[in-house]
């Protein structure tokens, strides 16, 4: 980004922060920078709140506060009779963004569609490897298995496209709503492509959504301006600005001070503070979420099940909960999947706190020091890593167990974590993305989402079949029996350490309306207005 760019941004940011915009401008302080502008290379949600969300649209969405489907850019579909064959029929005259940097000559096509997700797999296709992003692993795309379900995307004509599957896929509709799934400009890319500058297409994105980009000064302000030709109507608030702010209590004061509109993720010794404020309200739902620790399956002695058990066994569960959580409100995790989500095996229960017995497993198996890691940033599921981490050290200390706490900051923690030969206790989680236990089971823990979103790197036969069998069957009654079954594998097997299923917050001033909780952990601005 030029120097100038950002020294515009900067002084438009601080006069915005101060009140001093004369358009109607909402700001939303984000917990992190996101790791660029193109959803399908990414996973985080402070990623995809920054672009999927605001800058792009999908050929299906989940209804906003829920995980209903309703259409997109496709006004309608048909499903064959044997599951394998989506038609798409796309809403005529949606237009591509107009920027200083991109001029459409064309409205949205087929073409757009099939390039969105031909990219992503096909090795053939100039923006899908090195050429655009180096280490590009498209992992969303990857942990969802789409490879091994998509035969082919076709353009029928310029408003109908058709996607073969090589066999049924009950959760497909529901994966199609999804952040990875964005659909991009082929015309956007194709210029890039012949100017040379293919990797502008993550920093300087281009969609068909809400808000289109202005300008990003790096780790600091997001500016987005209302889209004038977006498909359903152009938004109330005129500009969007995104205040990146990775202290959670320092954006709780500066949505008490109005400096912010609206934030998320409040420190939980926070909550009493924010209720006490007659200026905000306070937002809250159950999360569909997960927080969890991921034991590297494959180094010996976390290869063998009964060391990872024991390593449970020797966290005292309820005191971290209480300890990160607080009155914050958060339920311990005995299924990978939150008590709210349909499959949840009632019969299950994770390994409960015993650090006698956990001692002396891990003496024989020799376990004397192990990497323990923790990023910089909050999440909804886990509020603090670093504390957490210092708790967990404390109490395998006590069985004999030395952790090394290993930290890095969210975007590179990540990226390390996934690897296949990373060592020994990852902390990590997941919110939900599509309301689908297909979302939970597979894309953490399927064997075709190691070095992609299987921070365990754990490929259990058993448990694949069972999760392969529940995705090509649309029975829900059939689909919850295999669910059931594979929460027991799990449990017994073991590859990571379950935490908590956490309620989630939301801080808003009482001056916005609009702003809805999303039970998929998206912070959507579309709708969302507010009186000065």
């Amino acid at each position: 980004m030029k120097k100038t760019m950002a020294f515009a941004a900067a002084l438009l940011a601080a006069s915005v922060l101060s009140g001093m915009a004369s358009a109607k401008t909402l700001v939303y302080c984000s917990e992190a920078s996101p790791a660029n502008f193109d959803p399908g290379t990414t996973t985080g949600g402070n990623d995809f709140d920054a672009s999927s969300r605001t800058v792009y649209s999908r050929l299906v969405e989940f209804k906003h506060g829920g995980t209903e489907i309703e259409p997109g850019l496709a006004d309608k579909w048909e499903i064959s009779d044997d599951g394998l064959v989506y038609t798409f029929h796309l809403h005529p005259g949606v237009k591509f963004q107009t920027t200083d940097y991109f001029k459409p000559t064309r409205d949205l096509n087929a073409d757009d569609v099939v390039f969105s997700f031909d990219r992503q797999f096909n090795k053939q296709n100039p923006w899908n490897g090195a050429k655009y992003l180096p280490n590009l692993t498209w992992d969303y795309y990857t942990g969802m298995d789409m490879p091994k379900y998509v035969a082919k995307w076709e353009k029928v004509d310029d408003l109908t496209v058709k996607l073969t599957l090589t066999e049924p896929n009950a959760p497909m509709l529901a994966n199609l709503g999804m952040d990875f799934a964005s659909i991009v400009s082929k015309e956007y890319a194709d210029q890039l492509e012949k100017e040379g500058k293919m990797a502008d297409f993550s920093t300087k994105p281009v969609g068909t959504g809400p808000f289109q980009f202005v300008d990003y000064q790096l780790d600091s302000v997001i500016r987005y301006a209302a889209n004038p030709d977006y498909f359903k109507g152009k938004e109330k608030i005129d500009d969007l600005v995104f205040a990146i702010t990775p202290d959670a209590t320092a954006r709780i004061q500066k949505v008490l001070a109005g400096e912010c509109d609206v934030t998320v993720y409040p420190n939980p010794a926070d909550i009493a503070t924010i209720k006490a404020n007659k200026d905000v309200t306070l937002m809250d739902q159950a999360g569909l979420n997960i927080g969890y620790m991921s034991y590297n399956t494959t180094i010996p002695p976390l290869d063998k099940p009964e060391v990872r058990h024991a390593l449970n066994q020797a966290i005292d569960r309820e005191a971290l909960i209480k300890s990160l959580f607080q009155d914050a409100g958060a339920t311990p995790a005995e299924n990978l999947i939150p008590p709210t989500m349909w499959s949840w095996n009632k019969d299950v229960k994770t390994d409960a706190y015993n650090p006698e017995a956990a001692k002396k497993v891990l003496a024989d198996a020799g376990l004397k020091e192990i990497q323990l890691w923790a990023s910089d940033r909050a999440r909804p599921y886990n509020p603090n890593f670093q504390r957490a981490a210092e708790l967990i050290q404390a109490d395998w200390a006590k069985v004999g167990v030395k952790a090394n706490i290993v930290n890095y900051e969210w975007t590179k923690y990540r990226e390390e974590g996934k690897k296949k030969d990373r060592p020994g206790a990852f902390q990590v989680g997941w919110t939900g993305d599509n309301g689908d236990p297909d979302n939970f089971f597979a894309t953490l823990f399927a064997c075709s989402a190691i070095g992609v979103s299987n921070y365990s790197s754990w490929c259990d036969k058993d448990f694949e079949d069972l999760i392969q069998k529940a995705k090509r069957t649309s029975d829900q009654a059939e689909r919850t029996k295999l669910y059931e079954q594979a929460q027991v594998i799990f449990a017994k097997e073991a590859p990571a350490f379950l935490l908590a299923h956490s309620q989630v917050y939301a801080v808003v001033r009482n001056n916005v309306t609009g702003f809805k909780m999303d039970p998929l952990g998206i912070h959507r601005f579309d709708g969302v207005d507010k009186s000065e």
